[in-house]
């Protein structure tokens, strides 16, 4: 039977508090690095990457930076623009701008591209399945989302599109801008938009870590303050900023909802 775990939207001071935080620490790290490994085998497969690696791999070609370094200075680029959509990084959100590039580069360092078809499709096959089961590690977690996650969803939010027109919006600008780079498009780029998704939805509720009964009384702290604070605002003290976490809703959602619902969560697999 699979489980059943709600992935909680917290604000970012929330998410240190909601309790396992060893745990969560390690599985986020673990998930980074194994993300970084995915991205050096897709690389290596010479076939085709994803969206964002093509844009990467354009911008090396263009200024001759490692391809670690241009993720993350990417994923910095992509920071600065939750800073107008009010978009709070979370410890993830950090640790997944440095620590991806970093072990990008170390496997690329590692990992020469193989001359036979057949072991560039093992590498191909095998970076997408690693790719999807790392990122429902550092996504269960529970620590915040990657960069590009977060400019995702607060364009949905402040424009009122859909996650999904969004995404694809964001996924095509970086292919077709990768692509005329000279970064790599292939069969593998097809493949990895087909297979990530329900790659991930399989990895996610396994993996997710249960910070829910903590989330919730964390969340009923925040509520209760606001109310607070807006009795005072009544009494002529002035009313307080509400603080409920950017970009979300009040209810926790279940990792199955999320994934079912449009087929990669808004979180995963765009670091």
């Amino acid at each position: 039977m699979r489980r059943n775990v709600p992935l909680v939207p917290l604000t970012p001071r929330e998410q240190l508090r909601a309790g396992r935080l060893p745990l969560r620490l390690s599985q986020l790290m673990v998930g980074l690095v194994l993300y970084g490994v995915a991205m050096g085998m897709l690389v290596r497969s010479t076939l085709g990457l994803d969206p964002w690696d093509v844009f990467h791999d354009g911008v090396q070609k263009l200024t001759g930076l490692s391809f670690g370094t241009v993720v993350i200075l990417t994923g910095v680029a992509v920071l600065a623009f939750w800073v107008p959509l009010r978009q709070w990084p979370g410890v993830g959100t950090v640790a997944n701008t440095v620590v991806i590039g970093l072990a990008t580069d170390a496997t690329l360092a590692l990992l020469t591209a193989p001359e036979s078809l057949l072991w560039r499709w093992v590498l191909l096959l095998g970076g997408i399945v690693v790719n999807g089961a790392a990122g429902a590690i550092y996504i269960g977690s529970q620590l915040g989302p990657g960069p590009r996650d977060g400019l995702m969803t607060g364009l949905a939010q402040r424009t009122g599109l859909s996650i999904r027109l969004v995404r694809t919006s964001l996924e095509l600008t970086v292919l077709a801008a990768g692509w005329l780079l000279g970064g790599v498009v292939g069969l593998g780029t097809v493949l990895y938009a087909l297979l990530i998704g329900p790659t991930i939805q399989f990895f996610l509720p396994l993996v997710t870590v249960d910070i829910s009964e903590r989330a919730e009384q964390l969340r009923a702290q925040r509520r209760g303050s606001a109310l607070e604070s807006e009795g005072e605002g009544e009494d002529g003290v002035g009313p307080g900023p509400s603080q409920e976490a950017p970009g979300h809703g009040e209810g926790p959602a279940r990792v199955d909802d999320v994934v079912d619902e449009e087929d990669r969560p808004a979180c995963c697999g765009q670091r």
